[in-house]
């Protein structure tokens, strides 16, 4: 995109003489359309407005737009046991979700078994396990036991539990109970006498014990099984209106040249596009989405609406992975790429990873040529670091693991409170939402000449109304540093 010249001051080719389509931009009360184009002035400056608006662009007719999320069947395709018991060759085991509706890992291992937040328990009951299901359960000391569940029972949702819910024997009313035989009928018990570990109230799950559906059998001729449904999860998202005004130019201010910049007044427009593109990367990147009720909410009952961020939004509800400067090294990113890239979470294997330049810094000194490889040892296929140039002149740095790849790009306003921050970006699951609909769009446009007609002069306003889309959280992360 062509900046204003210092002569001219031209700006997209076109000078406060010149035509645009024929028409002159400064034709009175015209409105022009920048939503494809502001994203191209100084790229660099804002690399996730550059590649929402290139490549996750998606209009919506509806200031507050709803869309679903389908997570993946892998995750409903197990369970974590919190507890068991034997009797007479039939098993009863205790089961809870390992997932939130959210997607995100409730119960991890080394930890208290707690669940997080105050979300009803009927999001944790694992509903898909159905009689004549095959399971398998690992015990204690490595044998993998082989069940067939007989019948299952839910418990009753109950409206909220504490935060602090510690799962075992004593908080039954909250677990899918399975009651199971050896897989050779229930005459005989393979099992007896095996231990699974499990969590006790208020203790510590030293090995996490899942319980895995791996199949179904069923007699000849026999009827079809019982069925359980998964359901799409309704999210919601704002679309925030961003407005910039060009201040006021008279007249004579218009028609007087300057030193440096002749045409101060399109020296100030080329300041305000940018100004207007680094607000809505600011709130792409760190804003707290909601609607606050206006002052004047009988006159605008819908109150003032506020777009997500993908900073705050991830670190909710995605996943956080915390590294130290001085500590970390390969060993501990891959650890955390194993289980950020799990195919179960519904990732795509590919990143956009935002982050600033202390962390890009610290990254490019892990590569096959940087100071740890070159002193200390290091295997060339856990990590691969190359340099690249992105479609939309941004520098890339790749990291490719086993796992996925991520794509390293600097972000400048990961800065000052954020400079230990990095936030991996799964494009499939973001969406830059601006308003459209009837006819007229709300990306980005400029209202020239929006003074009094009795004003000698002349003032533009810039505005945006637009919003982030996040699904699956899960697919997104952030690295933190100390």
């Amino acid at each position: 995109m062509a900046l204003p010249t210092q002569e001219s001051g031209a700006f997209l080719g076109t000078t406060m003489t010149g035509a645009v389509n024929g028409v002159s931009i400064d034709n009175r009360r015209r409105i022009y359309n920048f939503g494809e184009r502001i994203a191209e002035l100084a790229p660099q400056e804002s690399p996730f407005y550059v590649y929402l608006s290139k490549v996750a662009k998606k209009p919506t007719d509806d200031p507050v737009f709803k869309f679903m999320e389908q997570r993946h069947q892998w995750q409903r395709r197990y369970a974590v046991l919190v507890g068991y018991a034997n009797t007479s060759g039939t098993w009863t085991l205790n089961v809870v979700s390992p997932y939130d509706v959210y997607g995100r890992e409730i119960y991890t291992k080394g930890s208290n078994m707690v669940k997080s937040g105050a979300s009803k328990n009927c999001d944790l009951l694992p509903q898909y396990f159905l009689a004549g299901q095959q399971i398998t359960v690992k015990a204690t000391d490595g044998t993998m036991c082989n069940f067939t569940v007989i019948s299952t029972a839910a418990a009753a949702c109950v409206s909220s539990t504490p935060a602090s819910n510690y799962f075992g024997a004593s908080t039954a009313a909250t677990v899918t109970t399975l009651t199971c035989t050896a897989y050779n009928g229930p005459t005989a018990d393979l099992y007896t006498g095996k231990a699974f570990a499990v969590p006790t109230v208020g203790g510590n799950l030293a090995a996490q014990t899942t319980v895995n559906i791996v199949g179904s059998a069923f007699l000849e001729g026999s009827g079809a099984p019982t069925s359980w449904h998964d359901e799409l999860y309704d999210r919601e998202g704002y679309c925030q209106i961003f407005k910039t005004a060009i201040e006021l130019h008279s007249g004579t201010s218009e028609s007087t040249r300057y030193r440096g910049i002749s045409n101060e007044y399109m020296r100030q427009w080329t300041e305000k596009l940018k100004e207007h593109k680094m607000d809505l990367e600011q709130a792409h990147l760190f804003q707290t989405g909601g609607v606050i009720s206006a002052a004047d909410g009988a006159n605008h009952p819908l109150g003032k609406r506020y777009t997500w961020g993908i900073l705050p939004y991830t670190e909710l509800y995605g996943k956080v992975y915390n590294f130290s400067y001085g500590s970390s090294n390969q060993d501990s990113f891959m650890d955390a790429m194993q289980d950020y890239f799990a195919p179960e979470s519904g990732n795509s294997g590919r990143k956009l990873v935002l982050a600033s330049r202390k962390i890009i810094n610290w990254f490019n000194r892990l590569g096959s040529a940087g100071f740890i490889a070159n002193t200390a040892p290091s295997s060339a296929y856990n990590l691969d670091i190359e340099k690249l140039t992105g479609k939309f002149g941004h520098k890339i740095m790749s990291v490719n693991t086993i796992f996925g790849e991520l794509n390293f790009v600097q972000e400048p306003l990961l800065r000052n409170g954020y400079e230990d921050y990095a936030v991996c970006v799964d494009l499939d699951n973001v969406a830059l939402r601006p308003l459209a609909g009837n006819g007229k769009s709300r990306d980005t446009f400029i209202k020239t000449n929006i003074q009094d007609n009795d004003v000698d002069g002349r003032q533009d306003l810039i505005t945006t109304e637009t919003g982030l889309e996040i699904s699956l959280p899960e697919t997104h992360a952030i690295l933190k540093f100390s």
